[in-house]
C-alpha cells in the first residue's frame, strides 16, 4: 500500500513541518513506515526505492518519541485511509524458557537414595500462583 498525494494531503496537518535540506519527504517516509508494517520486515530489508533504511528509522524513531507517530495513524484511520487494530504486545525470551525445576514441577525421586520416609513424603517447598491487582 501507498499513499497518494490527496491521501497525504488530507493528513499533512498532523506532520511536522520540514525545515532544511532534507532528503526524503514526509510522504516517502510515510510510504516506507507503511511498508515495514505492512510486510513485517526488517529495517534493512526496506527496498532502495524509499531511500535509506537508517535515515528513516532515525526520523520514524523520532516521531515515535515525540508523538507524531501515533498521531500520524490516529489521522490515518480519522480520514478512513487505513484501517488497523494498534495493539502492543511485549514477549522477552527470558520468561518463556524456564527449566522444569524452575516451573515448580515434582522431581524425580526414583533414583534417589531415601533417607527417612518421613522426610520424604514432607514437602519442602510450596508453590502459590500469586494474582496482584494494579490499579
Amino acid at each position: 500500500m501507498k499513499l497518494t498525494q490527496e491521501q497525504f494531503d488530507k493528513i499533512a496537518r498532523y506532520l511536522p513541518l520540514q525545515r532544511g535540506n532534507v532528503r526524503i519527504s514526509n510522504i516517502e517516509l510515510i510510504n516506507a513506515i507503511i511498508y515495514v508494517t505492512e510486510n513485517g520486515c526488517k529495517w534493512r530489508a526496506l527496498p532502495k526505492e524509499y531511500g535509506n533504511w537508517h535515515t528513516i528509522y532515525v526520523r520514524m524513531n523520532r516521531w515515535s518519541k515525540n508523538g507524531t507517530l501515533r498521531r500520524l495513524f490516529e489521522a490515518l484511520q480519522l480520514e478512513n485511509i487505513i484501517r488497523i487494530k494498534m495493539e502492543s504486545i511485549c514477549l522477552d525470551s527470558t520468561t518463556s524458557k524456564v527449566h522444569p525445576d524452575g516451573t515448580g514441577s515434582l522431581k524425580k525421586t526414583a533414583n534417589k537414595v531415601l533417607g527417612e520416609a518421613e522426610e520424604v513424603s514432607r514437602q519442602k517447598f510450596i508453590w502459590l500462583p500469586h494474582l496482584t491487582v494494579r490499579l
